[in-house]
């Protein structure tokens, strides 16, 4: 596995919608940050699904480096 790029020191705040089905972005590379857009082809990383069980604002994580993926922890103050 290699290392994430990351993509962004900061969250990225998305309103998800109940019952919808996000692909988080794990390797850092895609260019609709912060979901997956395929380039994580030949980096051994592969996205990480979220399923929103409320419609409600959300955190997805945008250094790569948190604990509860695919959401924020607070790991890019860290870095």
């Amino acid at each position: 596995m290699t290392t994430p790029k990351i993509a962004q020191t900061a969250p990225y705040p998305v309103e998800v919608e109940a019952g919808k089905t996000y692909f988080w972005c794990a390797c850092g590379h895609s260019a609709t940050q912060p979901f997956c857009d395929g380039s994580h082809k030949d980096t051994g990383i592969t996205p990480e699904k979220f399923t929103a069980t409320d419609s409600k604002k959300v955190f997805f994580c945008g250094c790569k480096a948190t604990s509860k993926a695919p959401l924020c922890d607070g790991s890019h103050a860290k870095l």
